[in-house]
């Protein structure tokens, strides 16, 4: 949408593989609807798969040199998926990524190349850090060389990625490689809760929009261990897509930076909860599961220093109050209770 809004033609490739991975209320048609009616004949949408390097081939050799821009979000993206069908996940987020990289080399080369990684590539490393147990989330020690957040800098090796943050990081490298190899402008964020209004929340994925649909739908909402004082750091996808921007207009070669709310925007589950709660006047329903997800991170907050020395004029303008509040807000005529649908 945004860069539809700059006079771009948008080709949007999708195939909601999403509604696959978890049931109709997490389809992207919805998404695509929204594109159609907004952007009209400047929105062009191919129902591919990501996998076929043919008809990616194919696809990108229709429009060559055209192509300004490539953002790259396809992807396999829970654990617990990945792990009940590891081919799957690695054929759509390792092999995919591949074949979307290898078809922008071959047919416009000096196109802008994002890629949305993941906080996961780090596995549980994070897990490592020193924590302070508070009232409603864990912290980090306040002198910690991390208390501003964690950086690029991080070992990516030694940990328990999950069989998704493996894939990713397969798929991170090679978007890095590309870069560095073939002198294309290729950039990795590595993001933790990337999130907003049009989110097709579900269970396995979308942490901050599943509390509001929960919420709204009057579901019951399971915490999965670290008695829910984890904390996650959120940026608003308008937030993000002002990055994707900032790329675009000064690109550079294999670059790789964690990306995310950082200080200004974090919440823990049960601050999420409390927050929700506070937006619809009612207690949510919660349930508690003491075993925490494989490769889950107890504290995340991304240290954006990194992105924003290179990207001044960037900063985060949403915060965890302003999007839960949007997603809230949006969604309330969509997510209603089972009994009143």
């Amino acid at each position: 949408m945004h860069f539809g809004g700059l006079g771009m033609s948008v080709v949007g490739i999708d195939n909601d593989m999403r509604r696959v991975f978890f049931g109709d209320e997490a389809s992207t048609a919805p998404s695509v609807a929204r594109l159609e009616s907004a952007l009209r004949d400047s929105y062009s949408h191919h129902h591919l798969d990501v996998r076929n390097r043919s008809e990616i081939d194919e696809l990108f050799g229709k429009y060559g040199s055209a192509i300004r821009l490539v953002v790259h979000t396809a992807a396999q993206p829970s654990h617990d998926w990945a792990a009940r069908e590891p081919f799957t996940d690695f054929d759509i987020n390792a092999g995919g990524t591949l074949s979307v990289l290898e078809a922008t080399r071959q047919h416009a080369p000096e196109a802008v190349f994002i890629f949305t990684s993941t906080n996961k590539v780090y596995g549980d490393t994070p897990n490592r850090l020193p924590f302070v147990e508070l009232g409603k989330r864990w912290e980090i020690e306040p002198d910690h060389e991390y208390a501003n957040g964690i950086r690029e800098d991080m070992t990516l090796d030694d940990s328990l990625h999950s069989i998704f943050g493996a894939s990713k990081l397969a798929a991170d490298v090679m978007v890095q490689e590309y870069g560095r190899y073939f002198d294309m402008r290729t950039c990795c964020f590595r993001g933790g809760t990337l999130t907003g209004p049009n989110h097709s929340a579900t269970e396995l994925h979308g942490f901050l929009a599943y509390v509001a649909r929960c919420a709204l739908e009057e579901r019951t909402y399971t915490i999965h261990g670290y008695d829910g004082k984890q904390v996650r750091d959120v940026i608003h996808s308008r937030d993000l897509i002002r990055a994707f921007h900032e790329v675009f207009q000064a690109p550079r070669l294999g670059e790789a930076y964690n990306i995310g709310g950082g200080r200004s925007s974090n919440c823990s589950v049960l601050e999420a909860i409390d927050l929700a709660n506070s937006l619809t006047g009612e207690e949510m329903r919660v349930e508690y599961s003491p075993s925490a997800r494989i490769g889950d991170h107890i504290w995340w907050i991304s240290d954006n220093a990194k992105f924003i020395s290179h990207y001044p004029k960037w900063n985060i303008e949403v915060d965890v109050p302003a999007t839960l509040t949007e997603i809230v807000e949006e969604n309330r005529d969509r997510w209603k209770p089972a009994r009143v649908r």
